[in-house]
């Protein structure tokens, strides 16, 4: 079974943002695969079936992004999901908008939902979909541009950007991490 992530804050008060490209990637995964989020488990939004002739499972943490590892490391423990089984797709500031980047293991780069989850896991043997969302103008600050809502001229390299994550997520489950990182790391 996989166990598919995506990262973001609960409320209407952080629909939209790009700290949520994590949410909006997993609810298009929702969509194509026909697996509703429907369960409250795990601390979120929870739901299984299967996909690409694969078990998985698909889970919206809503915890608050800095406390996601206690969601996700629930959910993998109780449905026994090996760590390299568990895919979770999260917003990035080091690559530009609409860029998406796939790794089957490594550090935090900074981001607090990953670190939340490296400290509850205690290991970096999962795979991650990181969707890029730029960063602000020099001497912006970075936490109001991630808590911030797309501008109108940005929503169409969003948009590709969540169709080509989904597209990363249905490779990983298909092909495995290593065909994802060939076919979506290339510059």
């Amino acid at each position: 079974m996989k166990l598919v992530v995506g990262l973001g804050n609960p409320g209407p008060e952080y629909a939209g943002t790009r700290h949520n490209l994590g949410f909006v990637v997993l609810a298009e995964l929702a969509t194509k695969t026909g697996i509703r989020l429907c369960e409250k488990r795990f601390k979120g939004l929870f739901g299984k079936g299967r996909w690409a002739s694969e078990a998985v499972a698909l889970l919206e943490p809503m915890t608050f992004m800095n406390l996601s590892g206690r969601s996700v490391n629930a959910a993998r423990c109780e449905l026994d999901v090996m760590p390299r089984d568990v895919v979770v797709i999260y917003d990035d500031v080091d690559f530009p908008l609409g860029t998406v980047r796939v790794a089957e293991r490594g550090s935090d780069g900074g981001h607090k939902g990953v670190r939340s989850i490296l400290d509850e896991m205690e290991t970096d043997e999962f795979a991650r979909v990181r969707v890029g969302i730029g960063r602000p103008a020099p001497r912006g600050d970075v936490v109001e541009w991630v808590l911030g809502r797309f501008e109108e001229h940005e929503l169409m390299a969003r948009d590709q950007a969540v169709e080509r994550a989904v597209e990363a997520v249905e490779t990983i489950v298909r092909r495995g991490t290593t065909a994802a990182m060939n076919q979506f790391n290339r510059r």
